[in-house]
Order: structure tokens, then C-alpha cells, then sequence
């Protein structure tokens, strides 16, 4: 028997991949670069026009301004200045979406940014409260997406935010719950029968197996697939059905 009943599944777009399209249509939620790693805000207008076609929940995914790498190179910053960058950025797809009748209803930092919050802990509680405060300021506030187990959480939480827990379709984990860097061989998963089963476990059991072979709890409200994967759009296809077939609505 399933675990439970539903499960989010969102999708990071406006990263200049022409497979948005479809894959809005197959995910129940959008993170939209915000031009910061990618985007500018025609895209941003773009792909606020397909959530709204297709009723996926629009949020905001703020990274570093490296599109060179496009924003999965960790850079030193201090935390009060990766906090503004977050800050602005989300506000930047808030105006477009509001020019549209719509409305952004949550947060994910992106790539290397992402990364980094989820262990360092001052850095996390910087961009938290920042997210927090510009929240109030707009009378709305935002819903964190951060990775399960991580600082993120942890002190989204305690100060009072709403906090949506993710787990990666294709990606794979350490045995401490972090994922595994992108520098290191099988952190992409490839395969789409291995994506599913990570998907299945994670809602049926909120376990994932590490790459080491080691059960991992967790606790995920939502789960990602990289929108700018070759394979994003065969993935999402075959995760809608099995999740169908377990008995698992996707929504947010």
C-alpha cells in the first residue's frame, strides 16, 4: 500500500530548454529561473504563461549569476549578499507574474546555491530570514522548497516559514542525505527504470538507496526532475504513470 496518497512533482524551467513545453504539462509545480544562472524576462514571462496553461504553482529559482556554469560552480559569498541576490531575484519573477494576474508562491535556490544552504548553516539562516522579511513586505509569504534533512528546513521552520521538503528524481544521494556532486561518477541518474524506483521508494517508503547501498530516510513533500536533462521529458512521462499506477495522485 502507498504511503501516501499524493506527492508534488516539479520541475526547474525557463533554463532555455525546448522541452518546457510538454514537460509543464506533466508536473503539478514550476521553479523558473529568474535571471540569475538563466533567464531574463521574456523567459520568465514564458514559462509563467505556460504554468498558467497548464495550473502548475509558479515559484522563483534564484542561483548565482555564473551562467558560464550555469550556476552549479560553488561561489564564496557572504551571506547577507547570497541572501539579497535570492531576494531580488524572486522579485523580479514576482513582478513579471503579477503583470500576468499571477503570483509566485514559492522558492527553491538553484544548483551550486542550492547546494551550499542545505549544509552551511549561517548561510541558510541568512537567506531564510531575508526570504522571510520580503515576504511580510509584500503581504505573501513564500513557501521554501529545500532539500530533506537539510539546514534549509531545519530553520525554515523554526522561524515560522512554510517548508516544502524535495527529493530528486534523478539524482543520486549520499548515505548522509546530501546528493551526490556532480564531479563524482552516477550522481545523474540515466536511467529511467532507476529514476522510477527512486521516485516509488521515496513515496511509498521515504527511503532512498545511497550510491553505497545505504537506506536513507526521506521525508519529501515533492519530488524534481531537472528540466534541463535530455531526458526530462521520457522521465516525467513514465514517473506520471507509475505513479498512477501505485496509487499516487501528482499535485501540489
Amino acid at each position: 500500500m502507498s504511503r501516501r496518497a499524493s506527492i508534488d512533482l516539479n520541475a526547474d524551467v525557463g533554463e532555455g530548454c525546448p522541452s518546457d513545453g510538454e514537460l509543464v504539462a506533466l508536473v503539478s509545480s514550476v521553479n523558473i529561473a529568474c535571471g540569475g544562472h538563466a533567464g531574463d524576462e521574456a523567459t520568465m514571462r514564458g514559462a509563467v504563461e505556460l504554468a498558467l496553461r497548464h495550473g502548475a504553482a509558479i515559484g522563483a529559482h534564484p542561483g548565482f549569476a555564473d551562467r558560464e556554469h550555469f550556476g552549479r560552480r560553488e561561489i564564496p559569498m557572504a551571506p547577507a549578499q547570497a541572501a539579497a541576490l535570492v531576494v531580488d531575484q524572486a522579485m523580479l519573477l514576482q513582478k513579471v507574474a503579477s503583470g500576468l494576474g499571477a503570483r509566485v508562491g514559492h522558492v527553491k535556490l538553484h544548483g551550486a546555491l542550492y547546494n551550499m544552504a542545505a549544509r552551511d548553516r549561517s548561510l541558510a539562516a541568512a537567506v531564510v530570514d531575508a526570504l522571510a522579511e520580503a515576504g511580510r513586505r509584500a503581504g505573501s509569504q513564500w513557501t521554501l522548497v529545500a532539500l530533506a534533512g537539510s539546514e534549509m528546513v531545519s530553520i525554515g521552520r523554526a522561524r515560522g516559514l512554510k517548508v516544502s521538503t524535495e527529493a530528486f528524481a534523478d539524482r543520486s544521494y549520499r548515505r548522509d542525505g546530501t546528493l551526490t556532486p556532480r564531479s563524482d561518477p552516477g550522481a545523474v541518474i540515466a536511467d529511467v527504470d532507476a529514476a522510477v524506483r527512486q521516485v516509488l521508494r521515496i513515496a511509498r517508503e521515504g527511503i532512498v538507496l545511497s550510491a553505497d547501498g545505504a537506506e536513507v530516510p526521506v521525508e519529501a513533500d515533492t519530488i524534481c526532475l531537472h528540466g534541463d536533462s535530455p531526458r526530462a521529458l521520457s522521465f516525467a512521462r513514465r514517473i506520471r504513470a507509475e505513479l498512477a499506477a501505485a496509487g499516487i495522485a501528482v499535485r501540489c
